[in-house]
Parts: C-alpha cells; structure tokens; sequence
C-alpha cells in the first residue's frame, strides 16, 4: 500500500503537504481504531480528483475507507490545506524563479453541476440547466496564480477583481516576495470600467481587448495560455462535472487540482 501511495503523492510532494496537515484532535483514552496513515489518505483523494470517480467506488487497494478519505478531505478542506499547499508549491516556484511576472492572464470556464447545491446557477450556454463557473488567473507561462468558483449564471468580469485581489504574496529569487504582474491579458467580456478600474487602482498594465476597437484574431495571441490552463486542470476529471453540493468543497478540489499543475512543473 505504500508503493501504491508514492505514486500518486511522490515523496517531493508529500514532504511539502505533511508539513501543512492540521494537527487531528486527540481521541478519548481507551480503544478505538488506529487512525489511518494521512499519506494513505492524500493518495485516495488525489486518485478521486484524478479519475473523477464516486467516494463509494475508492479501491480498496489505497487501504481506506470511502467514508475515511471523505470526511478527511471534509476537513482538511475546511482548514484551507489545499490553497496552502497551493501557494506552499508557487513560493518554491518563485524562489527557483519559475514564475513570469511580465503577464497574467485571465479567463473562466462553465461546467455542469449536477446535484446544485451552493454557488451554482442555471448556465446560458447550457440550456440553463444548473451550473458552476471556474475562473483562473494565470502567469504568463499558463501557471495558476489566484482561483475562484461562482454560479454558472455569475458575468465573468465579477470574478475580475476577486482573482486580482487573490493573488498570493510569492517569493522570489531574490528581492521581496511579489503578488502583482506587470500587466494583465482578458478578452472582451472583462471590458467594463470596473475592471479596468482594478488594474488602474493597483498599477498594473491593462491589456483587456476593447470592444468593437481590437478584431477577435488578435486574442488568440495570449488567449490560448490560459485556455491550456483550463485544460490542465480539466484533465482532473473531477472538475469537469462538478457533484459536490457544497461548493467550498469543489472549490477545495479546484485548489489541489492547481496545485499539482504547479508541482508538475516544479518537478521538470
């Protein structure tokens, strides 16, 4: 079971996040079952984000229960494990100078969400059936900076401001840590004045295209970047529908989810 859990939380990986686990409440004196391995319990959520299957069909060759990775991934979600692993891996990213600065850029994408629960919304691209958007700003190299999850039905250009707001303090190579890219790229829905209000307000460069000013060619420049993001994280079968009922629970798996395209590419 160890061999089983090294591949799915390599050994790099889990010397960052053993370090961020909350510390488990002491049980009551006298019996009870041994607590299982936290490692053991990493690799089992990692394997539902990856393959996007049910709690209940968890094989039994991780050595843990369904009910186990649940409420575990519960409450680690709960103590924001995931974003900290999350900013944990960008801070090594940033200190081995792997994060670009000279760009981000932003965008979202919508997704089905099939029980509703919190933060969905009936989608307009999809028949208004219930839905929940992701919004992604990424470093010029397509790198995930800053997360958000709304309602389907939630304009893209509200979730601008939040994703400006949410990008953590990274350190670099040398100097302070950093948190504000010199400009940042968006594509016509976010051109609206308090968007480029956001960017005006903090100093940073306001690339975002200008209705019935710049044709539509001259997105795919920068564009395809965060569109490549979206499909990285995509690749996470769990995030293409989302089960979750409680969306600070989805949201939580969209930040592990980053976090391990931000490891991938610590490790090359």
């Amino acid at each position: 079971m160890a061999a089983f859990a090294e591949e799915f939380v390599p050994d790099e990986l889990w010397e960052i996040t053993e370090q961020l686990i909350p510390v488990p409440l002491k049980r009551a004196q006298g019996g009870g079952i041994a607590r299982v391995d936290d490692r053991q319990v990493f690799a089992a959520i990692v394997f539902v984000l990856t393959t996007g299957c049910a709690w209940r069909h968890l094989p039994p060759t991780f050595g843990v229960s369904h009910q186990t990775a649940h409420r575990r991934f519960t409450e680690w979600s709960e103590a924001a494990l995931w974003a900290k692993l999350h900013r944990a891996v960008l801070d090594r990213l940033g200190a081995a100078g792997e994060i670009d600065w000279s760009r981000a850029i932003v965008d979202g994408a919508s997704l089905r969400a099939k029980k509703g629960g919190s933060l969905t919304g009936p989608n307009p691209v999809d028949r208004g059936k219930s839905g929940s958007k992701i919004h992604v700003l990424s470093d010029r190299n397509g790198l995930p900076l800053a997360l958000g999850v709304s309602a389907a039905n939630i304009h893209d250009s509200q979730a601008f401001e939040p994703l400006i707001q949410g990008i953590p303090k990274i350190r670099s190579r040398r100097g302070p840590r950093r948190r504000k890219p010199a400009k940042v790229h968006a594509d016509k829905a976010y051109d609206i004045p308090d968007c480029h209000r956001a960017l005006r307000d903090r100093r940073i460069g306001d690339r975002i295209a200008r209705r019935g000013i710049e044709p539509s060619t001259r997105l795919g420049r920068h564009r395809w970047v965060i569109e490549r993001t979206i499909a990285w994280l995509g690749g996470y079968r769990r995030l293409t529908i989302r089960y979750e009922r409680h969306g600070h629970l989805f949201a939580a798996f969209l930040a592990l989810a980053a976090a391990l395209t931000c490891y991938k590419k610590l490790t090359n």
